[in-house]
């Protein structure tokens, strides 16, 4: 039987981007978003190219949502082997205007999301004799610009979280891994300078594609020792030492 991932946030960017990466491995997709345009516009290419896929509308700050998407997802391809827990939203605002309501709309979004679809779907992953979860987290979780806190605590906390589901779930055959993405861009490219690039030590700015290879290796069940990880792809600018001369 083939594989299914459920992507969430799978409209645009990343998500879009892993959704098709998946899809050309003969994986089923269900493509989970708030944006059904664009959402019906993704399902449409990947059938088009002879993908098997499924839009769903979604709303992972709601956990009834997140439990229809789940119930939902199994109906239609009879088997869920694969979460990506990629939705997310990012927003700059000071600490000292930062409302509780945003506060709470952010962390549930980004963070609670990832321990719904998770906990829900592991019902399912198990049926399936395991599988493999990804949490898509950010190099954010370690360093900051000003005005980012919500953003920052979400993105920490799926990193710890990774882990610790990662053991509580490996008794099912359940790995669960993250990747903290760097500057990923989704635009023209020539939109972007030559600083933009050249700061990197890898030379360049990340695409989705390259954390869309990413979920493909993590996914792998041949990568099964694997597990509790937080995987970096930033073109190394975390490790680079930055001093003004």
């Amino acid at each position: 039987m083939k594989r299914t991932a459920i992507v969430t946030g799978a409209s645009n960017g990343i998500g879009k981007a892993i959704s098709f990466a998946f899809s050309k491995e003969k994986i089923n997709v269900v493509l989970a978003d708030l944006d059904q345009k664009n959402g019906k516009a993704v399902e449409a290419k990947i059938n088009g190219d002879g993908g098997n896929s499924k839009f769903i509308y979604c709303d992972v700050a709601d956990p009834v949502s997140v439990q229809d998407l789940v119930n939902d997802s199994y109906k239609e391809f009879g088997s869920i082997d694969i979460i990506i827990n990629n939705a997310g939203v990012s927003e700059f605002e000071s600490p000292f205007e930062l409302t509780i309501e945003n506060w709470d709309r952010i962390i549930n979004t980004n963070l609670r999301s990832c321990f719904l679809l998770t906990r829900d779907a592991a019902e399912f992953l198990k049926k399936s004799g395991g599988g493999s979860v990804v949490n898509i987290a950010s190099t954010r979780a370690f360093m900051s610009e000003k005005n980012t806190e919500a953003y920052a605590a979400s993105k920490g906390g799926i990193v710890a979280l990774t882990h610790a589901m990662a053991i509580s779930l490996a008794d099912f055959g359940i790995r669960v891994n993250c990747i903290s993405p760097g500057w990923i861009y989704d635009g023209q490219p020539d939109k972007l300078r030559d600083i933009d690039h050249h700061q990197h030590p890898s030379g360049r700015v990340g695409k989705p594609e390259d954390i869309a290879k990413a979920c493909l290796f993590l996914t792998d069940p041949n990568n099964s020792f694997i597990t509790g990880e937080n995987l970096v792809i930033d073109g190394g600018m975390t490790k680079k030492m930055i001093y003004e001369h």
